[in-house]
């Protein structure tokens, strides 16, 4: 048997080469009580980097709210909310950022088949995609280049797979010049009998891998690429992305649920990151079992690999899953039928340890445990400092400030702005309307819709938000706002909100300024969730972020999921029908400050957070779900980015004809008026008849609610600010991106 301990001096050097430090290479020699060789040491790299054991966040992130009457699971391949009538949502973001910069079609496509994966490895089908995006401004041509790709690489593989892509947020802003964000969040539902759990259990279970063979394509891909700042060629890191192949990924998911549905799968996760070596520790650390893999039976489309190659491989495609004895012949039947590779690598052990053979030698054995986040993984609390700018940037009042254009010239730039004009370029590329089930399309509702057809009437909503500029301004306030605009924007729509997961990207850990960011971004995300009685069911944490010229903002996504009971209740944010009312429900706050405006014509973000009462938030939610429900309603939208100008102007945009609106605001034809992104405000139309009732709810929820003006034909008139025709706004909203994309 090949002697398992390795050279110590030598392997120190190696050990700091792929991340580790020279105290956690110490603490791996005494959890084995020797020193590792090489492929053990590559295993404690990947799997104590920070992508895979969180070890500068997990400790923070335990503080979020977990429980609630809905939750089924939510620490292992993606979360479960129970929604009634014997079935529950899977639904989980992850980032796929550093190998998009490097290789941006293949980091994006990847980064969806990824999230895929990690809802049907529960056993549910995927519904849905939406996707948060983030870039460096377009005047740039690499960022032009980025961007495109990265659309096209999200595109052609849910598309490829078959999955609509229902919704998401996109933004540009410099910091993320050299860091561009890619957050895909993935939604599947599943009989709440039929959840496979991502556990090894059963001492002697058949242990197999599914899927396409293993290559080296992606090793350490979680320790170098995704667990490590940029510097200066980064083309070098290439190799480790991975590449994808979404129609393999749609035979595999077909394979998977029958295999599922013949009742043979005992536990299940997906080959992501850190490829085999994961999802043995983690499965067998979950179960307190062990696992014995050979090597050799694992297929390869390489047969020189290496055991160290193909331990850590992140070839895409792939599932270990573990079956009940004797069932491998009804497994492979199932894998030959879908075109699927099969194959029996190993069996489960009672002794708690991997074991890995190559060529009938042990080539090595660590206990699953020492490998796992929270468990053997080492885990840290940081220096945390509250960073110097924020001082300067909260003592300016944006508000105080000269207006450097007439608001006639602010309403058509903020218009055209990239972060506020249409997204249609980018999402006509994507099929949003596959399957069937989804009720609003993209650019229609503040959130999107999906009926479920296993459950006739009823629907869910999805939505994802975080407006960076708010928690670079003020990390604990912003949180709050991006988790209460998520939930507003389900309440737009009618539909509930219920549980939440998100993906929090962040710069270098190890600086006490950033950490201090996260940290109270955690503070501020838990706060909120507890204030509105919502479990946080998963997510991700991206750190590293940042090149030698930036650091992203601190930048918490937040994916929300909301129920309708009645799915034909839902309503978007257009307008509906000449003669309607405008009102505006929720409080009117002249606040300018880290605005869409004040970047816009400033070029910097000033002043604080807007304000956010989160009593008020969900007294205002609950009034959109009554009226709603009630029929009152027939369109809302909330005010963000561009304020109230900007809520109103798309509203008519989002008409189904050409209806316009005529308002009299009754306030100062002022920026922070007009432009100012207070929290906790809908506009919404309601036809004449229900105007009483309207303004009786609100008085009775004690929400302000202030009659704007009324639905007309064709003519868009905010008195004072701009008269002009839907035709035009339509125009100067669709023509912006495009004409910023599409250059050379």
């Amino acid at each position: 048997m090949e002697t398992l301990t390795g050279d110590a001096h030598g392997m120190v050097e190696t050990a700091q080469a792929l991340g580790l430090s020279g105290e956690e290479y110490a603490r791996i020699c005494q959890l084995l009580g020797r020193a590792p060789n090489e492929t053990e040491l590559g295993m404690f790299a990947v799997m104590w980097s920070e992508h895979c054991s969180y070890k500068n966040s997990l400790k923070l992130l335990r503080t979020l709210p977990r429980g609630g009457t809905r939750v089924l699971s939510g620490n292992e391949n993606a979360g479960l909310v129970d929604i009634g009538g014997g079935y529950a949502i899977a639904f989980k973001i992850e980032s796929h950022n550093h190998p998009s910069a490097v290789e941006p079609y293949q980091g994006a496509a990847t980064g969806v088949g990824g999230i895929l994966r990690d809802i049907f490895t529960t056993g549910a089908r995927p519904i849905a995609v939406l996707d948060s995006l983030r870039f460096g401004q377009l005047d740039n041509p690499r960022t032009r280049y980025l961007f495109r790709e990265v659309v096209r690489g999200i595109g052609d593989y849910g598309n490829a797979f078959g999955v609509p892509t229902v919704g998401g947020e996109l933004y540009f802003q410099p910091c993320y010049t050299d860091n561009p964000l890619v957050n895909a969040m993935a939604v599947g539902i599943v009989r709440t009998d039929a959840v496979v759990p991502a556990v090894a259990q059963g001492v002697g279970n058949p242990v197999c891998i599914l899927g396409n063979r293993t290559g080296r394509d992606g090793i350490h891909g979680a320790s170098l690429l995704a667990s490590r700042t940029f510097e200066e060629g980064q083309e070098d890191m290439r190799p480790s992305v991975q590449v994808g192949d979404p129609f393999a990924e749609k035979l595999l998911l077909e394979a998977v649920l029958e295999l599922v549905q013949a009742g043979i799968v005992v536990g299940m996760q997906d080959m992501g990151a850190a490829g085999i070596c994961c999802s043995t520790s983690e499965m067998s650390a979950r179960g307190r079992v062990g696992m014995r893999i050979d090597l050799d039976a694992v297929p390869l489309r390489d047969p020189d690999m290496s055991p160290y190659e193909i331990v850590l491989s992140e070839s895409q495609e792939r599932m270990l899953v573990v079956l009940r004895q004797g069932s491998e012949p009804v497994a492979e039947a199932i894998c030959r039928k879908w075109g699927v590779g099969f194959a029996r690598i190993g069996e489960v052990t009672d002794d708690g340890v991997l074991r890995f053979y190559r060529h009938g030698k042990l080539v090595a054995e660590v206990p699953a445990w020492t490998l796992v986040a929270g468990e053997g993984a080492p885990q840290y609390d940081r220096e945390a400092r509250q960073p110097a700018y924020l001082a300067e940037l909260r003592a300016s009042v944006p508000e105080e400030l000269p207006e450097p254009v007439s608001v006639q010239e602010a309403f058509w730039r903020l218009l055209a702005s990239p972060n506020i004009a249409s997204k249609r370029w980018v999402y006509e590329q994507y099929d949003h309307q596959v399957q069937t089930n989804t009720v609003l399309l993209p650019g229609r509702a503040d959130a999107a819709v999906l009926r479920l057809r296993e459950l006739p009437g009823k629907g869910i909503a999805l939505s994802l938000d975080g407006n960076s500029r708010y928690v670079y301004a003020n990390p604990y306030r912003g949180a709050q706002i991006a988790v209460a605009e998520a939930a507003r924007n389900v309440a737009c729509v009618g539909a509930e909100p219920v549980a939440l997961t998100n993906c929090l990207n962040f710069g270098n850990p190890y600086d006490p300024e950033i950490f201090w960011q996260f940290r109270e971004t955690i503070f501020g995300m838990g706060d909120a969730c507890r204030a509105f009685g919502l479990p946080v069911t998963g997510g991700n944490v991206s750190f590293y972020n940042e090149s030698p010229r930036y650091a992203v903002y601190p930048t918490p996504v937040i994916g929300m999921l909301g129920v309708l009971e009645e799915v034909e209740a839902a309503i978007g944010m257009g307008l509906q029908a000449e003669g309607d009312v405008l009102f505006l429900i929720g409080p009117q706050r002249a606040e300018l400050g880290a605005s869409e405006y004040v970047w816009l014509f400033y070029g910097q973000v000033l002043g604080d957070a807007p304000t956010l009462v989160l009593e008020e938030e969900k007294r205002l939610q609950q009034l959109l779900r009554i009226a709603i429900q009630r029929r009152w309603l027939h369109s809302a939208h909330d005010c963000a980015e561009g304020g109230l100008a900007i809520c109103l102007a798309e509203k008519a945009i989002a008409s189904p004809g050409e209806l316009g609106a005529d308002v009299v605001l009754p306030w100062e034809c002022s920026a922070a008026h007009l432009f100012g992104e207070a929290q906790t405000r809908v506009v919404v139309s309601v036809p004449p008849h229900v105007r009483a009732d309207l303004q009786a709810l609100c008085r009775e929820l004690e929400l302000p609610c202030v009659e704007l003006g009324r639905v007309v034909a064709r003519r868009f008139s905010l008195h004072g600010v701009v008269e002009t025709s839907v035709g035009e706004l339509r125009r100067v909203y669709d023509e912006a991106l495009p004409a910023w994309a599409e250059r050379v």
